[in-house]
C-alpha cells in the first residue's frame, strides 16, 4: 500500500494519460456519433484540463491523498472511530466516495450558483473524450473542497482516496468517450458501471434528459434515487447534445467559457418560455 502512494502522481498522471490517448484513438476508429472529428472545442476542452491541473496544484498543495494519510495517522473520521480491516475500509471508503460525488454532481443541476458553473461542461455541442476534461476552474475548485471534505469527516485510508481519484478520472474519460459499444455489452455493463451511451443521455439538449444518469463510475446511485434515465427520446447519433443558449461558436472558445459563469442568458433565450423543456439556467 505504501509503495502505490509514493508512486502516487505517475499512476494519477500515467493511467490518466494512457486512457487519454486509447480512448481518442477507439473513438476515431470505431465512431458512434462521429464527434471526435478534430474541432477548435477540443482545443478549448483539452485547456481548461491544463489550465484545472495547473490551478489546483497551486491553490490545493495539500490534496486529497496527503489530507487523508494525515487524518488517518490520528485515527480520525468515522473510519478510525470503526477501525476496520483495511480490506473492508477500502473498498467501503470507495463507495462512499462514488456516492459523495453522485450527490454533488446532482447538487450541480439544482442550485442555481453551482449549475452556472458546470452549464460549462454542459455547453459543448459535441461528445467525445475531451469533455471528459471540460470543467470550469471554479467548479474544479467546488469539486476538491467537497473532497477535502470527504476526508475530514470520514478519514479514510489514503490508498482509498487515491484509488478513488483514479476511478473517478478514468470514469470521466470513459463516460464521455464517443465509440461505439456493442449494445449488448453495453446493457450488461451499466447494470453495475455508468457506460457511455447511458452518460450521453446525460449531454442531451433536453432538460428532462439532462437531469438524470448523475453517476460517474457506478449506475445504483441513479437506479436507488430515482434519477435513472435508459434511453433518450431520440437516437443516441442523432440528438442534440449541449444547451440550446450556448452554441454560437463565438461563446464556446476557451476565453469565453471562464468568463460564462458570470454571463447573462443570451436574450433570445432568457425570453424563451419557462415551460420549455429545454434547459436555460437554474
Amino acid at each position: 500500500m505504501q509503495s502505490l502512494l509514493h508512486h502516487e502522481t505517475v499512476l494519477r498522471l500515467g493511467s490518466f494519460v494512457v486512457l487519454l490517448v486509447v480512448l481518442a484513438v477507439a473513438e476515431r476508429v470505431w465512431p458512434a456519433r462521429g464527434d471526435a472529428r478534430p474541432a477548435r472545442r477540443q482545443l478549448a476542452n483539452l485547456g481548461l484540463m491544463v489550465l484545472n491541473t495547473a490551478l489546483l496544484r497551486i491553490a490545493f498543495p495539500l490534496l486529497a491523498v496527503v489530507l487523508a494519510a494525515q487524518v488517518h495517522a490520528r485515527a480520525g473520521g468515522v473510519f478510525g472511530w470503526l477501525q476496520l480491516s483495511p480490506w473492508l475500509e477500502i473498498p467501503l471508503a470507495v463507495l462512499v466516495f462514488d456516492a459523495t460525488i453522485y450527490w454533488q454532481h446532482r447538487m450541480m443541476h439544482v442550485v442555481g450558483p453551482l449549475w452556472r458553473l458546470h452549464r460549462v461542461h454542459h455547453s459543448d455541442i459535441a461528445f467525445d473524450v475531451t469533455l471528459g476534461v471540460r470543467f470550469h476552474p471554479l467548479e474544479m475548485v467546488v469539486s476538491m473542497l467537497v473532497k477535502l471534505g470527504f476526508v475530514v469527516v470520514l478519514g479514510p485510508a489514503a490508498v482509498a482516496v487515491m484509488i478513488a481519484e483514479i476511478l473517478l478520472a478514468a470514469a470521466s474519460l470513459f463516460t464521455h468517450a464517443d465509440f461505439a459499444f456493442p449494445a449488448r455489452w453495453d446493457t450488461r455493463l451499466r447494470t453495475v458501471l455508468v457506460t457511455p451511451s447511458m452518460h450521453r443521455v446525460h449531454h442531451s439538449v433536453l432538460r428532462a434528459e439532462t437531469d438524470s444518469n448523475y453517476g460517474f463510475l457506478l449506475s445504483w446511485w441513479d437506479r436507488v434515487f430515482g434519477s435513472y434515465r435508459a434511453h433518450p427520446l431520440q437516437p443516441e447519433c442523432e440528438m442534440p447534445i449541449g444547451l440550446t443558449p450556448w452554441r454560437q461558436p463565438a461563446q464556446l472558445g476557451f476565453g469565453a467559457l471562464l468568463l460564462q459563469p458570470f454571463r447573462r442568458l443570451p436574450a433570445a433565450s432568457a425570453a424563451s418560455s419557462p415551460t420549455s423543456e429545454e434547459r436555460t439556467d437554474a
